[in-house]
């Protein structure tokens, strides 16, 4: 009987050969040790997030503008230049993020991207390098409920012509984006988050449009709703419904989501420049309601957003004392409190 030619295999995978077990064992292993690794990764994922859905968390946010009245009384240019910050405002900036990572913390800074046209922008990337993330806040800080444009921001009352013809929402949606890709660009940083000029009493709650517009720009959570509450007399120590307020405030400070899948995390009054700038508080009324509000945020497990600007605080706390205070209240809450960004804060809530 003739036998058949044997087949050739040039080419082909001989799966007998040794060479090609030891490849595939290889290749096996590798497969092996890549799904052990992802599996450790999530496991310690979920660990850290359910060592922190026990926590009261606290996050200390800067946002990196100008403000009316500062250095000094009368300076209200800066409604102009929002993003033209001084010397003192910068160093400060560094500074505080050097004071909370000193502590055990760290600092989310939400930056207006008109920043990103000086000509010197290391601080900023040291900032970002040091871990401290950095989030959008509008290029020109503009009002995100504004209905024309000379409403948006003082920059298009002035120069209107940057504004154009176009619809106020475009101009509002093109003022997000040009933050993201000058941040991008010019700094080499991806956003993490968005925080709306301007806190609203009731978030985007009655603007379904913009929560759509949010998540269009690829943002899952933003920071919009600051709670109302009592201010007191300007000038005179915060009277005792003051500080009760601020504290009955913070639950409604408690982050939430949206019905299209957004999450919103609110600011926790008091905020530097409603106490400072509007009521003219001293200092010592000023950390006594940080005090308890973040007291009530870790008795409850819940959030707390301290919300403030480098360029009111280099002036009305120099000496840092606020950051202190709240790295201090939280080390010593020991495992019931953790400062974090508020990415994470986004993330619990997503997974709760």
């Amino acid at each position: 009987m003739k036998r058949a030619p044997p087949i050739q295999t040039s080419g082909l995978l001989n799966m007998n050969a040794p060479d090609v077990n030891r490849s595939l064992s290889r290749r096996s292993f590798l497969a092996g040790s890549v799904a052990a690794t992802m599996g450790a990764t999530l496991g310690l994922a979920n660990r850290r997030d359910e060592n922190l859905r026990n926590r009261a968390l606290v996050c200390i946010t800067l946002d990196l503008e100008m403000s009316r009245h500062y250095p000094r009384r009368g300076m209200m240019e800066w409604d102009y230049q929002k993003g033209n910050l001084d010397e003192p405002t910068k160093r400060y900036s560094v500074e505080a993020a050097r004071v909370a990572k000193e502590r055990g913390g760290l600092i989310h800074f939400f930056c207006v991207g008109r920043v990103l046209e000086q000509p010197n922008i290391d601080w900023l990337k040291q900032l970002h390098a040091e871990g401290h993330p950095i989030g959008n806040h509008t290029y020109d800080h503009v009002n995100v409920l504004a209905t024309d444009a000379a409403q948006a921001q003082f920059r298009f009352q002035r120069s209107p012509w940057l504004a154009g013809d176009r619809p106020v929402r475009q101009l509002i949606e093109d003022n997000i984006r040009l933050t993201q890709i000058a941040l991008r660009e010019r700094a080499g940083i991806k956003e993490q988050g968005f925080r709306t000029p301007g806190g609203f009493h009731n978030g985007m709650n009655d603007r379904p449009d913009l929560q759509r517009m949010f998540v269009d720009l690829g943002y899952d959570w933003i920071s919009s709703k600051y709670p109302k509450h009592l201010y007191g007399e300007p000038k005179q120590e915060p009277a005792p419904d003051v500080y009760e307020s601020i504290v009955e405030a913070q639950a409604a400070a408690q982050p939430f989501k949206y019905p299209n899948g957004l999450i919103e995390i609110p600011m926790s009054p008091i905020s530097d420049v409603g106490a400072f700038r509007s009521t003219f508080w001293k200092l010592d009324y000023f950390l006594k309601a940080i005090r308890i509000g973040v007291e009530w945020a870790i008795a409850n497990k819940a959030v707390f957003d301290f919300l403030a600007h480098p360029s009111c605080l280099v002036v009305e706390d120099p000496g840092f004392e606020t950051i202190k205070l709240i790295c201090d209240l939280v080390r010593d809450a020991g495992d019931k409190a953790a400062i974090v960004d508020l990415s994470t804060v986004a993330q619990r809530v997503r997974n709760a």
